[in-house]
């Protein structure tokens, strides 16, 4: 009994029990492996359980490597092709939980996303997991096989060490650089991390016209660094959030301007001449109230345009609000940063990783997996289907 408090050893060891450590445990102790997994916070899976608006988009229907962000964009089509949305869509399946699709082949929980956690926690279990929570790690040393880990467990040996342990995003549920430490001391090389995912702040000029929309809600285009994404923006009395913002946002460095067709449906110049032809006598703001909220349209009328009856703008006058409406061009102040960030961009190199076993190029025995790899996923599901991929990956080696 005592030798087992103060030297516990295992095969595996996973760092972090939220979507990609819970994966690759249960999938290698499924495979024969005996798996510790250890996680410095008093619950597994704290960001599956808030995801979501507490629904879980767990996956998207139409995973693909185009929907991830990396400086290598080969590197996640390995581990994305052998654990597809549809293999985890089966796990799902054979748990019996009720999903449904939302939009944009995004899947939620009908229930809550405890329904997800409950899955992989049961999984676990099955196969004999031994999950350790409350646990931290104070040192990590290499030994000629293996690794000696120094936890508040006491003294751990493994074959294979798996960090699993995340980005910097939303430290109020447990995120820390820890993952990002281990890399650097066996020699990695880190690519400058971000906040991504994340809503703009915005300066003071605009700051007025947000704080009065705030709730508001407006289908748009958002461009920036030769991307686009077509979804909603929403006003906030900090700036600017939405699905849209929250895409681009990724794409986004400080100094860039960020473009947004307020009507997309539309070319806002062809749209303009044909209302000024067939309704002269209507007047600018209320066009735009029957587009846009009643609100939206007056203050966009009083903030940017004088507004008057259509017959009465001049050529150059109608060229300037097409503008406006639909190339309105703005420099966020900067985002909200890791507090509120969906993901963390950059993180772990992956040219310094095997694409097929997630072990380190650097270091035999260590891999990673998960959002601590310079791999983001677009909103919608795609971050969770990377987790499971690369924690199915690693899971088969280590």
């Amino acid at each position: 009994m005592y030798e087992d408090t103060v030297l516990r050893s295992t095969e595996v060891v996973i760092i972090g029990a939220g979507a990609a450590g819970l994966m690759c445990a249960l999938t290698a102790a499924g495979r024969g492996r005996k798996v510790m997994l250890i996680d410095h916070a008093n619950k597994a899976g704290k960001k599956i359980l808030m995801s979501g608006g507490g629904r879980c988009n767990f996956t998207n229907i139409y995973t693909e490597p185009a929907n991830f962000l990396s400086h290598n964009a080969h590197f996640c089509k390995s581990a994305l092709a052998r654990y597809t949305q549809w293999d985890f869509i089966g796990l799902v399946a054979k748990h019996g939980v009720p999903y449904h699709e939302k939009k944009l082949g995004q899947l939620f929980c009908d229930n809550k996303s405890s329904d997800i956690l409950g899955m992989l926690l049961d999984e676990c279990i099955q196969v004999g997991v031994s999950l350790h929570l409350d646990t931290s790690v104070q040192e990590i040393a290499k030994l000629e096989a293996g690794y000696q880990l120094q936890t508040t467990l006491g003294e751990l040996r493994c074959e294979s060490l798996v960090i699993a342990t995340g980005g910097l995003s939303i430290p109020t549920l447990g995120a820390t650089g820890f993952g990002y430490q281990v890399a650097k001391q066996f020699g990695h090389e880190l690519l400058p991390t971000r906040a991504g995912l994340v809503p703009f702040t915005i300066t003071d000029q605009l700051k007025d016209l947000c704080g009065e929309l705030s709730g508001t809600s407006v289908d748009c285009l958002v461009s920036c660094n030769g991307q686009s994404f077509r979804e909603n923006i929403l006003f906030t009395h900090r700036g600017l959030s939405g699905p849209a913002i929250l895409q681009i946002s990724s794409y986004w460095e400080p100094g860039d301007t960020v473009e947004i067709n307020l009507l997309p449906d539309h070319d806002a110049h062809t749209w303009l001449q044909q209302q000024q032809v067939e309704r002269p006598n209507s007047e600018l703001k209320t066009l735009l109230g029957e587009i846009f909220t009643k609100k939206m349209a007056n203050l966009l009328a009083e903030t940017w345009f004088v507004s008057k009856p259509m017959k009465q703008y001049t050529h150059a006058e109608i060229a300037d609000i097409a503008q406006k409406l639909g190339s309105w061009q703005l420099v966020p102040a900067g985002t909200e940063g890791y507090r509120t960030a969906e993901v963390t961009l950059g993180g772990v190199d992956t040219r310094e990783v095997s694409s097929k076993t997630m072990e380190s190029l650097k270091s035999p025995g260590l891999y990673f997996i998960g959002e601590v790899l310079d791999v983001t996923g677009h909103l919608g599901g795609f971050n969770f289907q990377w987790a499971w991929a690369s924690g199915y990956a690693a899971a088969q080696y280590a």
